[in-house]
């Protein structure tokens, strides 16, 4: 009976260690192919206006809007907590806030 369970051990270990070597290549294609397809291309850019308004009404400033735009900066303005404030931010990716 001892040989019996060893010999289905053995056997079940031989099968369960030839699974992946057997599959491994076909995946590694597959997700290979399928990384190329999923990457999304953005290209470099400056400050998009609906980003800085979204950046504004983040920071508290309500009914914010573009007012002003030049190739450096973005001028965004709004309602603050004490009347009409101005944000501006710089024309650049990811819209860093300049001045408040």
């Amino acid at each position: 009976m001892h040989q019996f369970v060893a010999r289905v051990a053995f056997a079940a270990f031989v099968a369960f260690a030839s699974m992946p070597a057997t599959s491994s290549v076909a995946d590694a294609a597959s997700m290979q192919h399928a990384a190329v397809i999923d990457v999304q291309y953005r290209p470099v850019r400056g400050c998009w206006p609906v980003e800085a308004v979204q950046k504004a009404r983040w920071a508290g400033l309500r009914n914010a809007r573009v007012t002003h735009m030049t190739p450096k900066r973005v001028a965004v303005s709004g309602r603050g907590y004490r009347g009409w404030e101005q944000m501006w931010f710089a024309n650049v990716r990811g819209c860093p806030l300049i001045r408040r």
